[in-house]
């Protein structure tokens, strides 16, 4: 592993970029240098942005105008408080967890920490260079989880890419000691079937059991062959992560064939299941939802080492990739995204139309393990985006209001929507943040990847464009500025208002 300071220049910090490279090959320990404290990294100055005018962006949106490349344009509601570019970790951006005034930002080649204390002003505290996609990342009190669903030649932050069709690679789940927030370290790493596509911390006192969320794409991966129809759950002991181990393999789709028995797809439409995704959980009240390619289901995670389907569900129509999920407070609503195009593809336009790569809500009826879920409608951007630009239903949170169910979403190249979905048959955007296209000639990937509210403000990884800040100034969400957490893993749902 590699630990970048924070720089104290701009030619520093591209001076370290260009030299991870290098340096990856050259380290052969995984314990990371020490990290110098230093004033960090600005925001950019938002007058080096082109952004519109309010009115000026009211008429080009009714005359449906897409912005023009790395063009601002926003609802009058919301406000840009800084985006900080990427710099030593040059991979894609992905997942964010939060902690008091830390925000920990995953990326294809490692993780980022910042201090958030002044969100106008985001500081890098460390980047830790420890490349395996997706490197989505938690955070549990003293401990850091990040994910690795890449062929790897061995578990440690040196590693290098393997083919697939290599029987010796690693694929799981890595654990880091943040108690030292400039100086993270590597203190365990744990194989799992199929990697880690993503995770879900279900925290305790004394361990943190992780749901690992992983699929099979075929039978030419050695190891990692359909079915793949459960998940792994992994017991961390607090104060001996060391010893973090797979301790069960539930499987969520039983049944019959080489396929087991989730969704048997349709080709070039619905995926086949073989696996799942993401998971949510909502400790408070014993539920977990799972987006698990062709299914969606509901879960009791009374127990939480053997998480039990109580209800699945599917949409063959609409529904192509059930990629996340995410509760409404009070547990009888939940939202499910559909990644349609696997979050490359150019889906926000009018071919596509409102409800494929949209969300699905559903109405959680019953009582105990005869919960069902119910569709209620679909929601989607009332954006059309250029075809430059890959688009779909991504990671969001929910906006703490009590009686109200309000979330933040990210769009890839579709920007950040704040949308309420209180009325599930008539779900609404109340605010919206865009960039233009990367690109006018070709699709190139960027976007938002999460888009997360935490304590007052949202926070978004862009996966080309860096780190950004926004805030909400809207009654409707006015309240949410009162609830403050010690801790925030979006899938991880807290209870907001107990």
């Amino acid at each position: 592993m590699i630990l970048f300071s924070s720089s104290r220049t701009r030619r520093r910090r591209l001076a370290v970029a260009t030299a991870a490279a290098g340096l990856l090959a050259a380290l052969l320990t995984v314990q990371p240098a020490a990290a110098t404290p230093d004033p960090g990294d600005g925001p950019v100055a938002e007058q080096e942005v082109s952004e519109r005018t309010r009115a000026e962006v009211r008429e080009s949106l009714a005359d449906g105008e897409i912005p023009g490349q790395d063009e601002i344009v926003h609802s009058d509601n919301i406000e840009h408080l800084a985006n900080v570019p990427k710099d030593a970790l040059q991979g894609t951006n992905s997942d964010l967890a939060f902690q008091g005034r830390y925000a920990f930002a995953g990326n294809y080649d490692g993780f980022r920490v910042f201090d958030i204390s002044d969100p106008a002003a985001p500081r890098t505290v460390a980047q830790v260079l420890c490349p395996g996609s997706q490197n989505d990342v938690s955070v549990s009190g003293d401990l850091l989880f990040l994910s690795t669903d890449s062929s790897r030649s061995d578990s440690s932050c040196n590693s290098t890419t393997q083919p697939v069709t290599e029987k010796s690679s690693w694929e799981g789940m890595k654990v880091f000691d943040i108690s030292d927030k400039r100086n993270p370290r590597y203190v365990a790493a744990v194989e799992t079937a199929c990697g880690s596509h993503t995770h879900t911390l279900v925290p305790e006192r004394r361990n943190v059991y992780v749901y690992v969320a992983s699929y099979s794409p075929d039978a030419s991966y050695p190891d990692c062959r359909p079915p793949h129809d459960g998940i792994s759950v992994i017991k961390v002991p607090r104060h001996a992560p060391e010893k973090a181990a797979v301790v069960d393999f539930p499987v969520l789709f039983p049944g019959e064939g080489p396929d087991g028995g989730g969704n048997p797809g349709t080709p070039g439409r619905v995926s086949k299941t073989t696996g799942c995704h993401d998971i949510t959980v909502l400790p408070s009240k014993d539920l977990a939802a799972g987006a698990c390619m062709g299914d969606g289901i509901l879960m009791s995670i009374k127990d939480p080492e053997r998480p039990k389907v109580i209800d699945q569900v599917r949409d063959d129509v609409n529904f192509a990739f059930w990629h996340s999920a995410t509760f409404n407070q009070k547990a009888n609503k939940v939202v499910f995204t559909d990644e349609l195009g696997g979050g490359s593809a150019a889906t926000c336009n009018a071919e596509i139309g409102p409800d494929r790569g949209a969300d699905g809500i559903y109405d959680i009826v019953g009582k105990g393990d005869k919960r069902k879920l119910v569709f209620r409608s679909y929601f989607k951007i009332p954006r059309h985006q250029a075809d430059t630009e890959n688009c779909v239903a991504h990671n969001g949170s929910l906006i703490p209001v009590k009686g109200k169910d309000i979330m933040v979403q990210a769009w890839y190249q579709g920007g950040i929507s704040v949308w309420d979905f209180t009325d599930s048959r008539t779900p609404k955007e109340i605010a919206y943040f865009d960039r233009g296209p990367l690109s006018t000639d070709t699709l190139r990937s960027g976007g938002s990847w999460s888009a997360y509210y935490y304590n007052g403000h949202i926070y978004s990884n862009e996966l080309a464009r860096g780190f950004d800040v926004l805030k909400l100034n809207d009654r409707r969400t006015a309240p949410a500025r009162w609830v403050h957490l010690r801790e925030l893993n979006v899938q991880t749902q807290p209870d907001y208002f107990d």
